[in-house]
């Protein structure tokens, strides 16, 4: 196998107002970081933006159709937490099309991941928490619904609990999902998802790995899946300014080493997206959203 595919597109950093909270620089700067490592030999994939009719086969048409046209009402784009403007919607869209892009490169080559995505707060109605649509749910029903897949499994180590993609993938017994996440942190109103398990603040790298290695070759073995999305947000890291946990540099590579190799050697394909990390150390952040890449690189070598 030669390096997994990545794909980016430039719109995945969409411009927001000075002093915004939320790190949109992270995403060119793992651009960068990825071609300075040797990550992406070949350079990039670039996906075509989606369009309404794939967005809307998860989301309420009429709320696809307002985020297209910028008229989401005030107190929607509240609750997502940023501007929705033609460059942030502009940015949604090439997520949801390089997720989807993503995972069927990895069902061609067995790994692939995407420079961004894991927006998992984003429901079925509406966005929430910095996500707009939900590009994990919507690659995983598209999928599914033209017969690509039979069975997925979405491994979500973002710090936060996948709410939106449980909500999206509520009525679809084969799309399971699987939330680690730290258990006190947003969103306060959690929504089931197939498996969630909550941990305990201040949790550090042993506790985290022993949690993580007790349920993802089990459920993995138990499901099945002819797909494996991983959301591999970096947010559990200890410097994270949302995060709750207390892991590591070493900690978090160990995870991601233990999910791709875990998919790995059941012969199931794996596509990783990045999910949170809000670090305001932008280098530092994009370094360690690099780590995912790594490691499906060195599991392919």
């Amino acid at each position: 196998m030669t390096v997994p595919p990545i794909v980016y597109h430039p719109d995945y950093q969409a411009t927001l107002p000075d002093g915004h909270r939320f790190p949109m620089g992270k995403y060119r700067r793992l651009s960068e970081v990825l071609l300075a490592r040797g990550l992406a030999p070949q350079g990039f994939v670039r996906p075509e933006p989606a369009g309404v009719d794939l967005i809307a086969g998860v989301h309420d048409r009429t709320y696809v159709e307002s985020v297209l046209a910028l008229t989401v009402p005030r107190e929607v784009e509240r609750e997502i937490g940023l501007p929705v403007g033609a460059s942030v919607v502009a940015r949604s869209r090439a997520s949801v099309a390089g997720t989807l892009l993503a995972a069927r490169l990895a069902l061609a080559h067995g790994l692939a991941g995407s420079s961004a995505g894991g927006s998992h707060h984003a429901r079925r109605g509406g966005g929430a928490g910095f996500c707009i649509f939900n590009d994990v749910a919507i690659a995983a029903r598209t999928l599914h619904r033209e017969g690509s897949i039979a069975r997925a499994v979405v491994i979500d180590c973002d710090v936060h609990q996948g709410d939106g993609t449980a909500d999206c993938l509520s009525d679809s017994p084969d799309l399971f999902t699987f939330s680690l996440h730290a258990e006190k942190n947003y969103p306060t109103r959690k929504i089931a998802g197939d498996r969630d398990v909550g941990l305990p603040d201040g949790l550090e790298d042993a506790g985290y790995l022993a949690a993580l290695e007790a349920h993802v070759g089990p459920l993995l073995d138990a499901v099945a899946p002819d797909l494996v999305f991983y959301n591999a947000g970096v947010d559990p890291h200890r410097d994270d300014r949302l995060g709750r946990l207390a892991l590591t540099d070493a900690g978090l590579a160990a995870r991601d080493r233990h999910v791709v190799a875990a998919a790995r050697s059941r012969n199931i394909p794996l596509v990783a997206v990045i999910g949170g990390g809000y670090a305001t150390d932008i280098d530092a952040l994009a370094a360690r959203h690099a780590g995912v890449f790594e490691a499906m690189a060195a599991e392919a070598a």
